[in-house]
């Protein structure tokens, strides 16, 4: 029977690329899928292409076709990636111009495009197509002179059209994380799209992959102090049959761990009903997935089931949502809670007494409550150290950057001790996020593949 070998590169924009690049060179894998894109990723992007018309994608989508595209050409290796974020065209261009400069030929890029959706709002709103928030029931006119994005989620359609056309290198934009993983399977053994138990199994691996080192032990709750050589980390490695069924591993030689545990970690992440995951391929029954350890580094993976897609997909937006405004200082032992306390209120006051004018503020004091929150609980020893930091909301970056003005004097006017200041912190502008669903082929419509080629 045949079996496609796959290889995760990336679970998140700023990840290492050190272990696709074991990957590529050691584990036999036809298909490199890098998973880029989290709807905070979308806010930085848009952050940077408001500053550049040109950027708006990944940066480190330079280094990886550095490292991987002899790759392509030497073992005929595919890539995938939503790289191209907020600009799916810059960053094929970025691509293109790599292959140049390293004397690449014969090397198709496929730029796919259309889950830019921005432009298309106001067209939807006439034909009646509500765009309301899918938790709350908001509507959008309550933001929409603020919406600075707007992206819908693709499947794999798309994706499996520009293996068609022969590319070696894809560049999309907002994909759901796990179509990049499943395409290479529908395009391989020739899936139908309405084979929903395959397609589950498929979006299952895509699951498993799309978080890089996190199936492999890393960020593993379980017994994380015996993972060995989280230094030298392997990330996911999928044997998949034609019939569907899989096996995860990692190439051969590195870190990590792969086991039923830290397989099942991710198997439930951030899953909410777990008879049905919806994407946009394919609704995921997990209730009946068999997890087996069938040798070192190797968990064989089954009964996946599939329903009918949904009708519509979701759109992620972002709008402008005020600014931030924060400091940070420590306080040293003894009493270095109580001093961190003393100057939240020395703080608290002054900024009633300026009128600083804010939505929300918030005290975090690192090293007891910053991760518990709420749930944080008294030491039963002094602290040794803790951080204070405040942040607020405001309206505008002037109300912003008061804050960090009244932290200076609090050295000589405030609680002994204090050190590690960081009071003066750059204002930070604030994107809100927005989702609703829509009907899928009004976005479907506007999708398009462009092939270009060295």
């Amino acid at each position: 029977m045949k079996t496609i070998r796959i290889g995760a590169g990336q679970g998140f924009y700023g990840d290492s690329i050190i272990p696709a690049i074991e990957t590529a060179k050691n584990g036999n894998v036809q298909y490199l899928c890098f998973d880029c894109l989290a709807e905070l990723t979308l806010a930085i992007l848009q952050k940077d292409r408001q500053r550049d018309r040109a950027k708006g994608y990944t940066g480190d989508i330079t280094r990886t076709m550095i490292e991987l595209l002899p790759f392509v050409k030497e073992k005929g290796l595919k890539i995938l990636t939503n790289a191209g974020g907020m600009n799916p065209h810059g960053a094929g261009q970025e691509v293109l111009r790599i292959a140049r400069e390293m004397g690449i030929e014969g090397l198709k890029v496929a730029v796919v495009t259309g889950d830019d959706v921005r432009d298309r709002l106001d067209d939807w709103e006439q034909q009646g197509i509500s765009l309301h928030h899918m938790e709350d029931g908001r509507n959008l006119g309550s933001i929409r002179d603020r919406l600075v994005f707007a992206n819908a989620y693709l499947g794999i359609g798309s994706v499996v059209e520009a293996l068609r056309l022969g590319a070696d290198v894809i560049v999309t934009g907002r994909t759901t994380d796990s179509a990049l993983f499943l395409a290479p399977l529908v395009y391989e053994f020739g899936w139908e799209q309405e084979d929903w138990n395959r397609m589950a199994q498929g979006i299952l691996m895509g699951h498993l992959m799309e978080c890089s080192g996190q199936a492999m032990g890393g960020n593993f709750s379980g017994d994380w102090q015996s993972i060995k050589d989280l230094d030298n980390i392997g990330f996911p490695v999928a044997e998949v049959r034609e019939d569907g069924e899989f096996v995860l591993t990692k190439t051969e030689g590195t870190g990590g761990l792969v086991s039923v545990d830290t397989v099942k970690e991710q198997l439930l992440y951030e899953i909410h009903d777990p008879s049905a995951y919806m994407t946009p391929d394919v609704v995921l029954n997990l209730t009946e997935v068999q997890l087996e350890e069938i040798g070192v580094n190797r968990v064989r993976v089954t009964g996946a089931r599939g329903t009918k897609h949904p009708d519509q997909l979701k759109v992620v937006m972002g709008y402008a949502d005020g600014w931030l405004g924060q400091a940070l200082c420590g306080y040293s032992w003894p009493d270095a809670l109580a001093k961190a306390r003393t100057a939240d209120r020395i703080i608290r006051k002054q900024i009633e007494r300026i009128g600083l004018q804010f939505d929300d503020i918030q005290t975090d004091y690192l090293g007891y409550n910053s991760l518990h929150g709420p749930l944080a609980k008294l030491p039963q020893e002094e602290l040794n150290e803790v951080y204070l930091r405040i942040a607020v909301r405001t309206r505008n970056k002037d109300d912003a950057a008061k804050l960090g003005r009244l932290f200076p004097p609090l050295m000589l006017s405030g609680p002994p001790a204090m050190g590690g200041f960081l009071g003066m912190m750059k204002p930070r502008e604030l994107l809100g996020m927005w989702s609703c669903l829509v009907p899928r082929e009004i976005v479907e419509s506007g999708v398009q593949v462009n092939v270009l080629e060295v």
